[in-house]
């Protein structure tokens, strides 16, 4: 079947992986800006909290550091930083706690040698190629008629695919394990828990949105094969 050299026919396959990518990022925020209104009774810091769990689980060499953005918090293992964003770092809210509780969590993988966590790290460099070409150069072999390039793409799209999916249970994990820390240790009370629940939740959904896109990128690419063909 022929089609203009300008026109992908499996673009509209994505549409709706998008639209729930987009609706993620929307409750996340929404989640996070309402809980970062209600504070604790502690009155602990989300920096605070992150040190006191990590000291507590006997994690003495990782730092916490205060970085710009809003949600950029994350875990560094490879120089094993845990970095807050101002308003986590600086915040005794419900919202902030429980990010910070849960960025702390994978820093107790990083500890623990979580298998996941490890793979993940792993993945970092091909997951990067792979997201950035995989799928030019499939819809690219599309185009060109040239199923090498498809299969190409998908290799290396399937790579970043992998990435999404092992995030999964390292972000699930880390949130548990957050949760489990902060009622076992009295960081917050029980309606206090269930705030951090919420807004963790409303975080992982993101990770699913953005697994859901990358399995859609991969159909596509398969489609496309199906689609191509040598001449």
């Amino acid at each position: 079947m022929y089609f203009p050299f300008f026109y992908d026919p499996t673009i509209l396959m994505i549409i709706p992986a998008l639209l729930l990518s987009a609706y993620a990022q929307y409750k996340v925020k929404s989640t996070f800006n309402k809980y970062s209104d209600v504070y604790s009774d502690s009155g602990l810091t989300g920096s605070e909290v992150a040190a006191k769990i990590m000291k507590e689980s006997g994690i003495s060499r990782v730092s916490v550091n205060q970085i710009k953005g809003k949600l950029s918090d994350h875990y560094d293992p490879k120089d094993k930083v845990l970095n807050l964003s101002s308003n986590v770092y600086n915040s005794s809210s419900i919202a902030s706690i429980g990010v910070a509780a849960h960025e702390a969590g994978h820093a107790i993988q990083d500890a623990k040698s979580y298998k996941p966590l490890n793979i993940r790290a792993k993945l970092v460099p091909a997951a990067n190629i792979g997201s950035s070409m995989g799928l030019p150069m499939a819809i690219f072999g599309f185009f060109i008629r040239v199923d090498f390039l498809i299969l190409t793409g998908f290799v290396l799209f399937f790579a970043a695919f992998l990435f999404h999916l092992v995030t999964l249970p390292v972000e699930f994990n880390a949130s548990n394990r957050a949760i489990s820390i902060l009622k076992s240790g009295n960081y917050l009370n029980d309606k206090e828990i269930q705030g951090a629940k919420k807004v963790l939740r409303a975080a992982a959904f993101t990770y699913v949105a953005a697994t859901l896109v990358a399995l859609t990128n991969l159909l596509r690419i398969l489609v496309l094969f199906g689609m191509g063909g040598d001449d």
